[in-house]
């Protein structure tokens, strides 16, 4: 009776650690399908909102469903391809009065730790670089769903939320008061490899 027991509870163990597991792995951004998306929001003069977005970025992500601290995010972002639907301040943007893409092309970000608040919502701290800058920053980050795909393949998304004072990151320009600070939202979803 005991070995059944025994038995029993190594089966139930077993079985329930491929299920906690089954979502583990390495995700690549679905970039080619473009699934995904890095928006900003920032005052204009405290007036109204000006909203943009990043066209082109791209990273990977590793979930690890039984220990989500050992988790990791990595984005690389081409900095000219910010596009706030006027052509004028895009140039404006890229200049080096914000941006400076001819001398950063690139801003990253890399995670170093991953507190988990519930079962789908956690901190992710790591390295942001932006015009040549790196800081420390947290993103607020909610898994929307994982799963089976259509086309053979399994996928995971997440939203992800921070806020940027554009002064720590080196951007020379005064907006004044109500626009110092910008808001970053980053949706994606990826492709188990």
């Amino acid at each position: 009776m005991k070995k059944q027991l025994l038995a029993s509870a190594i089966s139930v163990a077993m079985i329930a650690g491929v299920h906690a597991s089954e979502h583990s792995g390495t995700y690549a951004f679905d970039k080619k399908d473009a699934h995904q998306f890095i928006t900003f929001k920032i005052s204009h003069l405290g007036y109204s909102w000006l909203y943009g977005r990043f066209n082109d970025f791209d990273g990977e992500f590793f979930y690890d469903a039984e220990n989500p601290e050992n988790s990791t995010v990595n984005v690389t972002i081409k900095t000219a391809s910010v596009d706030s639907n006027h052509g004028e301040r895009d140039k404006h943007l890229r200049s080096e009065d914000f941006l400076f893409v001819d001398d950063y092309p690139q801003a990253t970000f890399k995670s170093t730790s991953v507190k988990l608040d519930d079962e789908d919502e956690a901190e992710i701290t790591g390295d942001f670089t932006l015009r040549g800058v790196t800081k420390e920053i947290t993103l607020d980050v909610e898994m929307l769903g994982h799963g089976d795909d259509p086309w053979g393949g399994y996928r995971m998304g997440f939203e992800a939320e921070t806020e940027l004072k554009l002064a720590d990151f080196g951007i020379p320009t005064n907006l004044g008061k109500a626009s110092e600070t910008v808001e970053i939202i980053m949706s994606v979803e990826g492709i188990r490899q």
